[in-house]
């Protein structure tokens, strides 16, 4: 593990340790620093994401979030980050199903407002639905073994969790294009290339090097990190114009918090700063 980073369990109270027991599709390792580690647990099908896991996700993250969690680390395990939905489970869906239920949208809409950073570590296969919240999370590690695609047409079915969007936003429409109807898969290096990975690492450092990255963030100010998170996301949902008027507001801003005083007083000081998340 990189320096600084350590395993911090004896901070997490009694009640939220019990709580986090319960959730068996996650575990829970809190670091120093406000970070904590997300394992999706379903090795047997690969973590192929069921409504039950999705659920227990969006639950943790909102827990921690709530519990000043600072910036998390979602991860699968050697063979896969996620393989994809579970297809036992949806194959037996009828339409009126889908639509009355939501499926899938009102469990992943709820992911998508967090304020949270998220990093993504993934190893192995991020497949369909494996794909899709892996571009859900804020950043993407990947070992050299990952491999991305959306290979929903060839289950007669297209992307329903933002895949079909967030994948044009980072490798633009020709590659996305490829990736949707024809079933190509990306290698990590491509994935890196075209932008959707942020970073490419040996297989067994992808963790480390993700917990690393979520350091760093933790290390921030948690009201400008939240509020610099906003402004890059409200980028993919806005033309230019609109996205600089958004900057220009949310920038302005910060100089209402005393971590601005703070941070630009320690840089003249040549001091570290010390951030009061307000």
């Amino acid at each position: 593990m990189k320096k600084g980073i350590t395993v911090d369990s004896n901070k997490l109270t009694n009640d939220i340790k019990s709580v986090l027991e319960k959730y068996e599709y996650i575990n829970v390792t809190h670091y120093n620093l406000g970070v904590y580690k997300l394992s999706l647990n379903r090795p047997e099908v690969f973590n192929a994401l069921n409504d039950e896991l999705m659920l227990q996700l969006s639950e943790v993250v909102s827990l921690l979030q709530d519990y000043g969690a600072r910036c998390l680390v979602l991860t699968g395990n050697k063979k896969a980050f996620a393989a994809g939905g579970d297809i036992d489970e949806m194959s037996g869906k009828s339409y009126a199903q889908v639509v009355e239920e939501q499926y899938v949208t009102s469990v992943w809409s709820k992911l998508e407002r967090r304020d949270i950073p998220i990093v993504a570590a993934v190893n192995g296969l991020a497949l369909g639905g494996g794909c899709e919240l892996a571009m859900l999370c804020d950043i993407i590690v990947a070992g050299y073994s990952a491999t991305f695609g959306l290979p929903e047409v060839s289950l007669g079915i297209i992307p329903g969790a933002g895949g079909t969007q967030r994948l044009i936003r980072a490798i633009g429409k020709a590659k996305a294009m490829d990736v949707i109807l024809s079933g190509k898969i990306l290698t990590a290096i491509e994935a890196e290339r075209s932008g959707l990975a942020s970073r490419v690492v040996e297989d067994d450092k992808v963790v480390e090097e993700a917990l690393y990255v979520a350091h760093h963030i933790a290390k921030r100010s948690k009201p400008v990190v939240n509020m610099a998170k906003r402004v890059v996301d409200y980028a993919n949902e806005s033309s230019l114009q609109n996205g600089m008027q958004y900057e220009q507001q949310n920038f302005y801003a910060t100089f209402a918090l005393s971590d601005q005083k703070e941070g630009m007083q320690s840089f003249l000081e040549k001091r570290q700063p010390n951030w009061q998340d307000k």
